[in-house]
């Protein structure tokens, strides 16, 4: 295990290993074997799983309700460069013993935002040449790079649709710093959310103009990190409401609509979160189809909601049906493009532990690797493909065939169904679909 620095932030812990669902180890993988090949790829490859810089190593528990829990060995440091050199080296630290490949942030997780920008950036240029030490030192990979152009202040009536032209201005710079961070460190993507790009009153907002500027600093943004030789993918990660009430990346439809208006679909895919797309009232299932259906199937934020809260909760996932449907979407469509799964979860306000962030990765990992398993058994050994192909079957041949071909027209139709009479009533055995999957959980 490759580390930097003179510290053991989790002292205690080794490294995490597979040891199989019937080991009693708390701090052992049950169910994901980095190794073990599943429809042609590891399981490793299939994933490749990340840790969020942000709720991992920066969230130390608060809510409206009150203050953070938490503290944090790595957050001791009055210096703020010195208190993000430890914050890296618990990072590496923790994502080497996880025995995961990647990791994410935004710009000000790795280091806080100074009173202006250049100070800004100085300090970013610098936590950038010591995190790539820590990357060839340990082997860990820069799975994506994106800013938070939503927590500060400047940025409560947007960042790229913002209505003054100098909060944009100031966006593109900090977007352009945290690009430059993301090549230097050989991010392989990077991802646009879009925290404020909303409105939560008509009556005093130009949507028009909003989204137009939001396409053109998309474009702006791609062509900048293009010139400065980026060959990753660009993620817009869709969210629907939370802070703004009408969020213009609603969901993973209104947001490939917006790709396309603005001419981004060479260079765009999304990022789909769990809890965005539950808050959006759909499934992850659901995103995950619309994003492959239109081949923009890039990355994945993994977390869940709670069914008796309406905001986004970020807990680790757990849930193995839901996912497991999720998989069947993934393997049918190939897997991602581009990028992995992020754990963009945090432990609850009342898990202190630092043994704590150990346990919910091990879980989300095992939760994922245990549903991939029984997507993959679900269409290599049950009959749930052929009788899904089964349902559809009246389109591959005769006139259902010349349909799909765009072969017939409306008169077509018309007298086709004036020759047939009332069609048959046939079952879409929804119960049976659900009790194949339930028969290999």
């Amino acid at each position: 295990m490759a580390l930097i620095g003179d510290k053991e932030f989790f002292k205690g812990i080794g490294e995490i290993k597979y040891e199989g669902r019937d080991s009693d180890n708390p701090l052992a993988f049950k169910f994901y074997n980095p190794e073990q090949v599943v429809a042609g790829k590891t399981m490793r490859d299939h994933f490749k799983f990340a840790m969020a810089y942000w709720h991992t190593l920066c969230g130390t528990g608060g809510d409206p309700f009150g203050p953070g829990t938490k503290s944090f060995p790595w957050a001791m440091a009055s210096d703020s460069v010195k208190a993000a050199q430890d914050k890296a080296d618990a990072a590496f630290e923790f994502i080497t013993k996880m025995g995961f490949d990647y990791y994410c942030f935004h710009d000000y997780d790795l280091v806080d935002e100074a009173d202006t920008l250049s100070k800004s950036e100085e300090r970013i240029q610098g936590i950038v040449a010591y995190l790539k030490e820590k990357q060839e030192a340990s082997g860990v990979k820069l799975l994506w790079g994106t800013s938070n152009c939503f927590s500060n202040p400047r940025y409560m009536n947007g960042a790229a649709s913002n209505p003054d032209f100098n909060v944009v201005a100031r966006a593109g710079a900090q977007v352009k710093i945290a690009l430059d961070a993301t090549i230097a460190l050989g991010g392989e993507n990077y991802v646009f959310w879009g925290g404020r790009e909303g409105y939560m009153s008509l009556l005093n907002t130009d949507m028009k103009r909003e989204q137009d500027n939001i396409g053109r600093f998309l474009n702006m943004a791609k062509d900048y990190a293009r010139s400065q030789g980026f060959q990753g993918t660009f993620f817009i990660e869709p969210k629907p409401m939370e802070p703004t009430k009408h969020q213009y990346d609603f969901d993973a439809a209104t947001s490939i609509n917006s790709i396309r208006e603005y001419g981004l679909e060479n260079d765009f895919k999304l990022n789909i979160e769990v809890n965005h797309a539950t808050l959006a009232q759909h499934t992850f299932q659901h995103e995950l189809q619309v994003a492959a259906n239109a081949g923009m199937l890039g990355s994945v934020d993994a977390n869940r909601g709670d069914y008796q809260n309406g905001w986004d909760t970020d807990q680790f996932p757990n849930n193995v049906l839901e996912t497991a449907e999720a998989m069947l979407v993934f393997l049918k469509s190939g897997g991602l493009q581009g990028g992995g799964i992020n754990f963009d979860a945090k432990t609850r306000r009342n898990s202190t532990d630092l043994e704590d962030i150990f346990l919910a990765h091990i879980g989300g990992a095992d939760t994922f690797a245990r549903a991939l398993l029984i997507a993959d058994a679900v269409i290599q050994q049950s009959p749930y493909e052929s009788l899904l192909n089964k349902r559809y079957a009246s389109f591959n041949s005769g006139k259902g065939a010349e349909f799909s071909a765009g072969e017939l027209s409306l008169t077509d139709l018309y007298d086709y169904a004036k020759g047939k009479g009332e069609p048959e009533q046939i079952s879409g055995k929804q119960e049976l679909f659900e009790n194949i999957i339930n028969q290999y959980v």
